[in-house]
């Protein structure tokens, strides 16, 4: 059961990594769902262009890839979180980068929570449960 951190191509994001994980913890607790293992990888534009094309087939950039290697009610996986979209997308929202950012990452936990946005309703619900996440993170010392 753990969850780790780290970087390919970019300084490490500033984020209390104990609180944070505490509190994926507590929002995969409410979807249900233990941890196994989740890694987190942030890293640049370029990184996430290459694991795009290279294991999903797209030629584009995004924020986010996670990829699931959950079993029954454990979730595991790896999550590529570019930093520099994450601040593009801060900027192009005018939302707080470490708003944004925190927004990312309990995405990726939401998808491995069974949580899909392949549909406007279903982007709504995600969304939502962002916003949710985001509101208990704000509790968590």
């Amino acid at each position: 059961m753990a969850i780790s951190f780290r970087t390919e191509n970019v300084k490490s994001p500033e984020i209390k990594k104990r609180k944070t994980s505490e509190w994926i913890k507590k929002i995969a607790g409410i979807y249900s769902k233990t941890i196994g293992e989740i890694t987190y990888i942030f890293c640049d534009d370029d990184k996430i262009l290459e694991v795009n094309r290279q294991y999903l087939n797209h030629d584009y950039y995004t924020d986010i890839i996670t990829f699931d290697y959950s079993d029954g009610d454990k979730i595991s996986g790896d999550i590529f979180i570019s930093l520099d979209t994450v601040k593009s997308n801060s900027q192009m929202y005018t939302t707080d980068y470490q708003e944004e950012l925190f927004r990312v990452i309990i995405h990726g936990v939401l998808h491995l929570c069974g949580l899909s946005d392949s549909s406007e309703d279903e982007k709504k619900k995600m969304r939502d449960a962002e916003n949710s996440a985001l509101n208990i993170l704000k509790t968590i010392d």
